[in-house]
């Protein structure tokens, strides 16, 4: 079970370094990492994070044990989360490239994922540039698929998938990609932010895709929590 409630907290920044162009922790951060506190793991954990960013989450969960891989398409964050790993004096083993194939042959009991899933024009999301932290294709499902088609094979028996969206991807959708016959998953808690400035710059477009209401102020984001059997 799940309710949605308003957020309007601030950035979970905490002193974190971010290099020009990294994500910085934001609300979604912030709810995932409320998620994250919720899981019992601790020391001989195998943690994965995907899209790392600062390194936030990764090191939310080293500082409770978590043996933690991150990985991160853009070497600016790669060097952010190294850096802060280095600053908090947190091991985390930073790692540069796509997901899929950085993680191939290897299984985790938890994977934590804040993807890119902002809906966007084009076909394609960027391959550069901020933008491609955020732009996640027509329907923002362009990483949150891939990520569902990989848990089976990322997770360990038990293991546990947590990963944050918005509600204009469609929750159901992920929640009914990740359940199948070694894999349960359910949408644990929903909030609602203000919308930001990505939003409000393509706001005609959003509305003219049937993803956005007239005037509408509030974007619904998700947790979902997948669990291996």
């Amino acid at each position: 079970m799940s309710t949605t409630t308003r957020f309007s907290g601030t950035s979970p920044d905490a002193g974190l370094v971010a290099l020009p162009g990294v994500y910085r922790p934001q609300a979604d951060t912030l709810l995932l990492g409320e998620a994250l506190d919720r899981e019992e793991f601790g020391p001989g954990t195998d943690a994965l994070e995907i899209g790392t960013g600062t390194g936030a989450l990764a090191l939310h969960a080293a500082g409770r044990g978590a043996r933690v891989t991150a990985v991160d398409v853009s070497w600016r964050a790669v060097v952010t989360a190294r850096l802060n790993s280095l600053r908090r004096r947190l091991p985390l083993r930073v790692v540069h490239g796509d997901f899929a194939a950085r993680t191939a042959g290897h299984r985790y009991d938890l994977v934590v994922a804040n993807p890119p899933y902002v809906p966007a024009p084009g076909v394609r999301p960027p391959s550069r540039g901020s933008k491609r932290a955020w732009d996640a294709g027509p329907d923002g499902r362009v990483v949150i698929d891939r990520i569902c088609a990989s848990a089976p094979a990322l997770l360990r028996p038990g293991g546990v998938l947590l990963m944050v969206h918005s509600g204009m991807c469609g929750a159901e959708e992920t929640v009914d990609r990740l359940t199948g016959p070694r894999m349960d998953a359910e949408v644990t808690a929903r909030v609602s932010v203000p919308w930001g400035p990505v939003l409000r710059s393509r706001r005609d477009w959003l509305e003219r895709r049937g993803l956005a209401a007239e005037a509408e102020e509030w974007e619904e984001l998700v947790i979902i929590r997948a669990q291996c059997r």
